[in-house]
């Protein structure tokens, strides 16, 4: 579907609360070519009154609300809750599906509105068989539809891999090439990841497609717009099919399985669903080479999940657990309660190779060290160091930051954070002066800075990616070349134990009468059910006040029908939601 470039840097090119898990054993092996589908996993139908707000997040506007206008596509439209509902399908009698609409509407600059939903911090999937019934509007022009999937890491794009499971609305270049007669007889999967070997000039982004030059598409018999098919995606940890299953059989995209070859693919995944307008992807970049037929509607019927040759898992729920005590983020030897591991759990980057390039200072501390040469007196130079999930940094908001750093007395630099909201703030450290108690001699130094000077008003704790960044002055460029390094740096969070927060007294389920179970659940606050009969579609229910807790009666069962549920609550002692396990009862 394109990127989403979640960090930026004024001036600086840049180079998941417990949750529910529905697993399948891991085998040695799985075959994507010749699967054995197992049991379903998760579904979303689409049956409802309602979008399920509990599983999918809507988008409210055109990107510039997160510094990325376009969406880094160059789209055309403003994303509205508005275009989207539950919805009776028109030329399918009976079924009832998710409707995204596009239309001519102006909003602010834009001329069109239209529909986009995820699955962030909600639902992640990481392997098995993704199946998608949905049917794509006349695309002519300038309709994109696209049903894909982003990986949870809040690394930057593409970094954190992308899956499209299909996107419809190509340029004319790529249809007329293989073939079809027109875009409604074309559709195409890919895969976008990082690669060192995709770094050229053009694509500074270093996205490397497995479109590219390659046969990645299927082109129907009949036309695909207003009509459904099946969109599968077979994912194991070492190859990806993508197929459509149409009226006269299943059919492969790519010639051939993908290999999986980068670890970003190994990893946990959301969804996505939207209908963009225009952008780079088609061959309407104005509003006025928009020619496709509007209002237009896409229509996605159920996304199911199931075992792929015993393999696969949903999480429900942010699987984010919130760091303690003391967090390392670069150290080797100083204890910690859990730290990162560079090539590991974290990367790090230098964002100007034309000013800085590796240096010789060795370690503070340890064996390792991130030492930098600047070569280029003028120039910008930056680094940071970057987890590859995201890390809850909430319980350090009375803490401090330390680090050990080595650096000219007469360089001034900032020290920086980044949330996965595209939000920074930095603190400076100006030239021969003590700040935050870095005594600025050239030697090695220590600086201690509170937390909550160094997040600002706009840095969410409980979302970090960036987690320790470092950048010239840009008031202050360096005149002259010098070495530098960084080591040994720390969160604390003041306290000199805490151990990881625990579950309250599990909720439950009781059998008042022969055909009814109980939810409840004990905190005081809200609390949501989620629970499934023999294996049908996931009911996902606001639970009823009942004392100082939570209750919620389902009837019309009957003996032998199994229940598998399970609870998100709030729980106000830690300002926070949490979800519990999935558990089973068999109605006696």
């Amino acid at each position: 579907m394109g990127h989403q470039n979640r960090f930026e840097v004024p001036g600086m090119l840049r180079t998941v609360a417990f949750g529910l898990l529905v697993a399948a054993s891991a085998q040695a092996s799985a075959s994507v070519t010749n699967p054995t589908i197992g049991r379903l996993l998760w579904s979303e139908e689409f049956n409802g009154s309602a979008l399920n707000t509990g599983v999918w997040r809507t988008y409210d506007g055109n990107g510039c609300q997160i510094n990325l206008c376009g969406y880094g596509n160059a789209e055309l439209e403003y994303y509205s809750p508005n275009n989207l509902s539950i919805a009776d399908v028109p030329f399918e009698p009976g079924t009832r599906a998710l409707a995204i609409r596009a239309q001519r509407q102006t909003v602010g600059s834009n001329q069109f509105t239209s529909g986009k939903v995820d699955t962030y911090g909600k639902v992640q999937i990481q392997y098995g068989m993704v199946e998608i019934r949905m049917a794509s509007p006349s695309v002519t022009t300038g309709l994109w539809p696209a049903a894909w999937m982003l990986g949870t890491s809040p690394q930057t794009w593409p970094r954190n891999g992308e899956i499209d499971i299909m996107e419809q609305g190509h340029r004319a270049s790529a249809w007329s090439a293989a073939g079809a007669s027109s875009p409604d007889y074309y559709v195409g999967a890919n895969v976008i990841t990082w690669s060192q070997a995709a770094c050229v000039p053009g694509n500074e982004s270093c996205a490397a497609s497995t479109a590219w030059q390659t046969k990645n598409w299927y082109k129907p018999q009949a036309t695909l717009a207003n009509r459904f098919v099946k969109y599968r995606l077979y994912w194991t940890d070492s190859q990806m099919r993508f197929t459509v299953i149409d009226n006269d059989g299943e059919h492969d995209m790519y010639n051939a399985p993908l290999p999986v070859n980068s670890t970003s693919l190994q990893a946990p995944f959301y969804l996505l669903l939207n209908l963009a307008v225009g952008g780079n992807f088609t061959d309407a970049a104005t509003p006025s080479q928009v020619t496709a037929a509007l209002p237009a509607t896409m229509y996605v019927d159920y996304i199911r999940v199931y075992e792929l040759d015993g393999k696969g898992e949903v999480k429900l729920g942010s699987q984010v657990v919130p760091e303690v005590g003391k967090f390392g983020v670069f150290t080797d030897t100083t204890t910690v309660n859990n730290k990162l591991v560079a090539g590991t759990s974290s990367d790090i980057f230098l964002w100007n190779s034309a000013s800085s390039g590796a240096g010789n200072i060795a370690p503070f501390e340890g064996s390792n060290v991130m030492a930098w040469s600047y070569n280029a007196p003028g120039q910008w130079f930056g680094g940071s160091v970057q987890s590859r999930q995201i890390r809850d940094l909430t319980n350090f908001r009375n803490g401090t930051v330390k680090f050990r750093i080595k650096i000219p007395a007469d360089v001034s630099f900032n020290i920086g954070i980044g949330d996965t909201y595209t939000n920074q703030s930095w603190v400076n450290f100006p030239p021969n002066t003590t700040t935050y108690g870095l005594v600025r001699n050239g030697d090695w130094a220590t600086a201690t800075i509170p937390v909550s000077t160094l997040i600002g008003t706009k840095v969410a704790l409980q979302s970090i990616a960036d987690i320790f960044m470092i950048s010239s002055d840009a008031n202050r460029f360096p005149t002259s070349t010098f070495q530098f390094a960084i080591d040994d740096v720390v969160w604390d969070s003041g306290t000199t134990s805490q151990d990881p927060p625990t579950q309250p007294t599990p909720a439950g389920i009781s059998q008042p009468t022969s055909t009814s179970v109980k939810f409840s659940e004990p905190t005081g606050t809200w609390a949501d059910v989620h629970y499934t009969v023999n294996g049908g579609g996931q009911l996902n229910v606001r639970m009823q006040k009942e004392g100082s807790g939570n209750a919620y009666t389902v009837s019309g069962l009957k003996t032998g029908d199994v229940v598998r549920y399970s609870f998100t609550y709030w729980d106000p002692s830690r300002n926070a939601a949490y979800d519990t396990a999935l558990q089973s009862y068999t109605l006696k």
